[in-house]
């Protein structure tokens, strides 16, 4: 499961493709692979989504912990 998240934000920010695979470089060119119908706003929005949740986790972690410790 843990995949596919890693694949839609990687799809979101348009990081995909970009290293490739099994030597497999394409000849250049300078066209963007990212996905035409999304606004950059929504990336940003996006951003800000997977970075408040990966906090939120993180501070539930450390509390948990600690509340478990003491």
């Amino acid at each position: 499961m843990n995949l596919y998240v890693l694949n839609a934000v990687f799809w979101l920010f348009g990081m995909r493709d970009h290293i490739p695979q099994n030597n497999a470089f394409d000849g250049g060119g300078g066209e963007s692979r990212t996905p035409s119908g999304i606004n950059p706003l929504m990336r940003v929005l996006a951003a800000f989504i997977a970075v408040a949740a990966t906090m939120t986790l993180a501070l539930w972690a450390a509390v948990w912990l600690a509340i478990k410790l003491l």
